[in-house]
C-alpha cells in the first residue's frame, strides 16, 4: 500500500517546527513512534533523525479517507503529512523540544509499511540483547 512520492517534497525536519511557525502549512516525513486512537481523533507522534512532533488526525481536517488511512497506521510506517501548525490544545509536554505545538494534518501519505518490531525503537530502552 506504499504511496508516491511524486510532487511531494518535505519543508522541514520535525524539531525545526516551532511556535514562530503557527498557522504555516509544512510537510514532515518519518517514522511513526507511537499512535493513539481516540474515536474522533488519533495522535501520532511522528520521529525523524532531528526528533518527536506530534500529529493530529480530524475527520473534519484530513477528510473521510484521509482518517480511515490514519487508523490504519502503526508503529515504524514511514509517512508523510502535510498539515497547519497549531498551538498544542492539550497539556503542553515540556519534556519534547516541539511540546507546544501540534501538526493538524491535511494530508496522509503512508510511504512504507512495516511489521510491528519485536521490542520498541526507542532511545534509553531498557530491551535486553537476547
Amino acid at each position: 500500500m506504499a504511496e508516491s512520492m511524486s510532487g511531494l517534497k518535505r519543508t522541514c525536519r520535525c524539531t525545526e517546527v516551532t511556535s514562530s511557525d503557527i498557522g504555516k502549512t509544512i510537510t514532515v516525513m518519518g517514522w511513526i513512534q507511537k499512535r493513539r486512537n481516540l474515536g474522533r481523533l488519533i495522535f501520532v507522534d511522528l520521529r525523524d533523525r532531528s526528533g518527536l512532533l506530534q500529529i493530529i488526525f480530524d475527520e473534519d481536517t484530513v477528510g473521510k479517507d484521509g482518517f480511515q488511512k490514519a487508523g490504519l497506521l502503526r508503529s515504524e510506517y514511514v509517512i508523510a503529512i502535510t498539515g497547519t501548525v497549531r498551538a498544542r490544545e492539550g497539556d503542553v509536554n515540556e519534556s519534547m523540544r516541539t511540546g507546544d505545538i501540534e501538526i493538524s494534518a491535511t494530508d496522509l501519505r503512508i510511504l512504507s509499511e512495516a511489521e510491528t518490531p519485536p521490542f520498541p525503537i526507542e532511545e534509553n530502552s531498557q530491551t535486553k540483547d537476547d
